[in-house]
């Protein structure tokens, strides 16, 4: 298998393993809602999916990304020539001098790899990832993927017509599609499918009954086809009409098939009984929903004008000129997940994905969750943020999010504690890990460092080793019928009194996988 190489690969292909793991900070003011277990994460994606690892790797059913397309084109708020500061400053100090020489190619594919690893590892094994690129690292894009996910697992390109308007002032050909890039975690597992899409009113209408057939509505099919049985026949009904396929073409059913259709009466022989057979396909046999195509047409999944006018709706002005449609990643949704499943974007530019998970909940009763991440200052609180807030207030929809920025590392990048973590940085980090919520600081109490639902959180911490769960720590627990799990070192009361105050020891983590 051809393999993919340029400057700066070695010194990024396993970049992923050296990031430190950091804690995620709510910033109360700009989140909608409480304990919501959706996240917009403001911050360098590299990091935050690393900060998502140890709490949702393996988790995440659907994963869909649109970074930068590499054009050169410099007018963009995201800046698509990953040469934005923050790209800049990270490729000098990873890869080296190196990266001055580098070409834009280059240097798209030192940002990208790093990061489709940890998209992998956050993936569940029936999982997928879907990304958008156009011609300019489409085929770069391939093979650093093969690499990563395995030829094997490539499942198929996408071609979304992304414009329905010709250009005639384009120098060769008028661009019109963009690609959508889609890969399996495992494609072999038993549980990764493809959904189908629902069925249109306009693919029903086209079966009809015509004879009142007790079965239902029908639609036919050819007898014959370019491809079919190993060898040619001509078949008799029972109603003596003679049936052969036509020149060049073969039996599309064996004779067998043919005499049971005979009998059952599913063969059509039209109004006036002297029409060329065909057999009839039921309705109620089909499956359903449709297998998806491989072109994705504007009409169907909208296109850059509608993903324009979605935003629109929500601001005065356009201040994203890039967006994708919500029900073209709704779709994607759809085909790719369950109505309980966590969808991942982590180039979350406009916010697009945000709203149409919320926008498919609404549709269909669904309790999907999003994460979103972004980079840029100017457009993860002003833009992502904000057009999730606005399409919820404007659109009713039940679920708020929780805005979140990276905050010092907790655990450094083999995987062990910092020796300068508080009990405040640890709080936090466990409060997360048991409810894939943010902690609000203002609620912690002494060791009570949060509830949810109908669960108490407790931590001990004076330091590294030196906590001790004992019976004179019962007297700080609340008087209340809510389970308590609590964190310490060692636990020194005894199982009868545990269950007595429905509590459920759990051992402080000094240091996590490294993933």
């Amino acid at each position: 298998m051809a393999s993919l190489n340029w400057i700066g690969k070695e010194a990024v292909v396993n970049h992923d393993k050296e990031v430190p793991f950091k804690l995620l900070k709510k910033v109360k003011t700009a989140s909608v809602g409480d304990n919501s277990q959706n996240l917009i994460i403001h911050g360098d994606n590299l990091e935050a999916l690393k900060a998502l690892m140890p709490h949702y790797y393996g988790k995440i059913k659907c994963i869909y990304i649109d970074p930068p397309y590499n054009t050169g084109n410099e007018g963009w708020v995201y800046n698509d020539k990953v040469n934005s500061p923050k790209i800049k400053q990270w490729l000098g100090k990873v890869v080296g001098r190196e990266s001055e020489d580098l070409t834009r190619h280059d240097k798209w594919l030192c940002m990208i790899y790093p990061r489709l690893k940890l998209l992998r590892d956050l993936l569940t094994e029936d999982g997928s990832i879907f990304v958008s690129i156009d011609d300019n690292e489409h085929c770069n894009l391939r093979l650093a993927m093969d690499d990563i996910f395995g030829e094997i697992n490539f499942v198929t390109t996408i071609i979304w017509q992304k414009k329905y308007t010709q250009s005639n002032d384009a120098k060769y050909f008028s661009n019109t599609h963009d690609f959508i890039i889609c890969y399996a975690k495992n494609k072999e597992n038993k549980n990764f499918k493809i959904n189908l899409l629902a069925r249109t009113e306009e693919q029903d209408a086209r079966y009809k009954n015509p004879d009142k057939d007790p079965r239902g509505v029908w639609m036919t099919q050819p007898l014959h086809a370019k491809s079919g049985t190993d060898k040619t026949y001509e078949f008799t009904f029972s109603n003596g009409v003679k049936w052969k396929p036509p020149a060049g073409t073969f039996p599309r059913y064996s004779i067998n098939t043919l005499k049971e259709a005979d009998a059952g009466g599913t063969i059509w022989f039209g109004k006036n009984g002297s029409a060329v057979p065909r057999l009839k396909k039921y309705l109620a046999e089909m499956k359903h929903g449709v297998i998806p195509k491989t072109i994705w047409l504007y009409d169907e999944v909208g296109s850059n004008d509608d993903a324009k006018r979605a935003i629109k709706h929500l601001f005065d002005d356009n201040p994203f000129d890039s967006p994708k449609p919500p029900s073209l990643i709704k779709q994607i949704i759809k085909l790719s997940s369950n109505p309980d499943d966590t969808v991942l974007d982590s180039f979350a530019g406009s916010g697009t994905t945000g709203h149409a998970v919320l926008d498919l909940n609404k549709e269909d009763g669904g309790t999907r969750k999003f994460i979103m991440v972004e980079m840029e200052d100017k457009v993860a609180k002003d833009i992502t943020a904000e057009r999730v807030k606005r399409a919820i207030k404007k659109y009713g929809y039940k679920d708020g999010f929780e805005y979140c920025e990276l905050d010092k590392p907790l655990f450094n990048e083999h995987g062990q504690i910092e020796e300068t973590c508080d009990f405040r940085q640890f709080a936090t980090y466990i409060y997360f890990t048991e409810t894939q919520t943010n902690i609000d600081p203002k609620k912690i109490d002494e060791n009570f460092i949060g509830e949810l639902d109908t669960t108490e959180y407790y931590l001990l911490y004076k330091g590294k080793n030196r906590n001790d769960l004992d019976k004179s720590f019962l007297k700080k627990i609340k008087d209340t019928d809510s389970k308590k799990v609590i964190y310490a070192d060692r636990c020194l009361i005894d199982d009868d009194t545990l269950a007595r105050h429905n509590i459920v020891f759990k051992q402080i983590p000094y240091e996590v996988k490294v993933y």
